[in-house]
């Protein structure tokens, strides 16, 4: 077994543990703090795989923008965050469910691991054009759309509004 593998068995370890750590926590911002350690993971998984360009963009986006967006709109709308009455969690319903939805996306995986195709390759600049020189207008739009939604919640939820 080589470094790399080793590596991402540990990193693929550390997804999961995070994952089910965020659906199984009580406090709701501490549920943010395990999804952002596992956008974090994520992001190193790409730079492992030599996705460099992807690395980045999941660490900026959502380890970064995502999260802290995720924080301020809990601690906007709710007053007392760390207060046991906005616990959050998962029941035992929700988690059977999980475990069912689990074992069947490892046997469909399993099942289309013993078909062998070839692995292709993409060429990362190919998105980088796309995103930024193509569609770059309507991403600044789609931007600026969040900030006029995220200021109206804002304003909404403010205390003494007449």
């Amino acid at each position: 077994m080589s470094l790399e593998e080793i590596a991402f068995l540990f990193l693929a370890a550390v997804a999961l543990v995070t994952a089910v750590a965020a659906l199984l926590v009580r406090e709701l911002v501490h549920t943010i703090l395990w999804i952002a350690i596992f956008f974090v993971d994520l992001s190193a998984i790409y730079f492992l795989l030599n996705a460099p360009f992807l690395g980045v963009i999941q660490l900026g986006v959502y380890a970064g923008a995502v999260t802290v967006l995720l924080l301020f709109g809990v601690m906007v709308t709710r007053k007392r965050i760390f207060a046991r009455e906005a616990a959050t969690g998962i029941g035992p319903i929700p988690l059977a469910l999980a475990l069912v939805t689990f074992i069947f996306v490892v046997s469909a995986v399993a099942e289309l691991g013993q078909t062998e195709r070839p692995i292709r390759s993409y060429d990362p600049s190919y998105l980088s054009v796309n995103l930024f020189q193509t569609n770059g207008p309507w991403l600044l739009l789609l931007g600026l759309i969040m900030l006029a939604s995220v200021s109206g919640a804002i304003y909404l939820v403010r205390e003494g509004r007449e």
